[in-house]
C-alpha cells in the first residue's frame, strides 16, 4: 500500500462519518448553535490551538527523527493558524476549553506510526471543518475571511498528505498499514461521535434528511 491508497481507503471506510461531518450542522454542533461570527472564529481558533498543543507534545518525545521534524514543523504551522484566526477577533482574549475528545485520543498515541495515522485522520476531519468555515463566510459575503480558511484548509490537507507519505517509509508489512488505518479511523470516529452527541443535546439528528 502507498500513501495515496492509504488515504483513499480511510476516506472510503469512513465515508458516512466524513460526509456527515461535512454538513452545515457541523458549526451548529461545534458552537452549541451560537452561529455568530465571534463564536465561530473562537471555535476555529480553539481547534488550531488544540492541534498545536498535540503536535508540541509529540515533538517533545518523538524518537523517529523525520517524524519529530514533521511534528515540530506542523506545531509551528498550527500556531500560525491560531494567530491568523485570533487576529480576526475584535477581542483576542477568551477562555480556552479542553482539547476535546479527538485530541484526547490523539494525545494518547505513543508510537510513531500511530501518531502519523492519527495526523491523517485529523487532517480529514479538519478538512470538513474548514469547508464549513469557508461556506459560512462566503454566505456572509466576507471573502477575506473565506480566503483565510481556504489557505488553512490547503495547508492542513498537506499535513495529512505528508504524514501518509512518511508512513510509506515506516510501514514494512500489510499488518502495519492495517493497524495504522484503525488508528486513523478511530480518530475520525471519535470526532464524529462528539459531533453526533452535540447535535443530540440540541435535539437534532446527525443523519441527513433525505
Amino acid at each position: 500500500m502507498d500513501a495515496a491508497e492509504f488515504q483513499e481507503s480511510i476516506e472510503e471506510s469512513m465515508a458516512v462519518e466524513l460526509d456527515r461531518l461535512g454538513s452545515s450542522k457541523l458549526l451548529v454542533a461545534l458552537t452549541d448553535a451560537d452561529l455568530t461570527e465571534e463564536r465561530i472564529l473562537w471555535t476555529a481558533a480553539e481547534s488550531e490551538r488544540a492541534a498545536m498543543e498535540t503536535l508540541e507534545a509529540w515533538a517533545d518525545d518523538e524518537d523517529h527523527e523525520d517524524a519529530r521534524q514533521v511534528f515540530a514543523e506542523y506545531r509551528d504551522q498550527e500556531r500560525d493558524h491560531y494567530d491568523r484566526i485570533t487576529a480576526m477577533l475584535a477581542d483576542g482574549e477568551f477562555d480556552t476549553g479542553d482539547a476535546g475528545p479527538m485530541h484526547a485520543t490523539l494525545r494518547s498515541l505513543e508510537t510513531t506510526t500511530a501518531r502519523l495515522g492519527g495526523l491523517v485522520g485529523r487532517a480529514l476531519v479538519a478538512d470538513q471543518m474548514h469547508l464549513q468555515l469557508i461556506s459560512f463566510f462566503v454566505n456572509e459575503g466576507d471573502e477575506k475571511h473565506a480566503d483565510c480558511f481556504r489557505e488553512l484548509r490547503t495547508e492542513t490537507a498537506a499535513q495529512g498528505d505528508r504524514a501518509a507519505e512518511l508512513l510509506a517509509d515506516v510501514c514494512a508489512e500489510s499488518e502495519d498499514w492495517e493497524r495504522v488505518r484503525a488508528v486513523a479511523e478511530d480518530v475520525i470516529e471519535t470526532a464524529y461521535d462528539a459531533y453526533a452527541d452535540s447535535l443530540d443535546d440540541l435535539g437534532l439528528d446527525p443523519k441527513p434528511i433525505c
